[in-house]
């Protein structure tokens, strides 16, 4: 699967791990389907990049 993790917006800095990790709140069934899917990008993706719309008024 190719991600992009950097850009999404479900990616967020955990204190507690002191890392950066999706924070997409999934069921167990959502994830597993996740896990065991077939798809060439995380269909959870969600561009993060605020400024996007405007940069597109231009």
């Amino acid at each position: 699967m190719d991600i992009i993790c950097e850009t999404c917006a479900y990616y967020a800095y955990d204190e507690e791990f002191e890392e950066y990790v999706c924070d997409i709140n999934l069921d167990e069934d959502e994830y597993a389907r996740l896990l065991q899917s077939n798809y060439k990008t995380c269909p959870y993706y969600k561009n993060g990049d605020e400024y996007k719309v405007v940069r597109h008024q231009m």
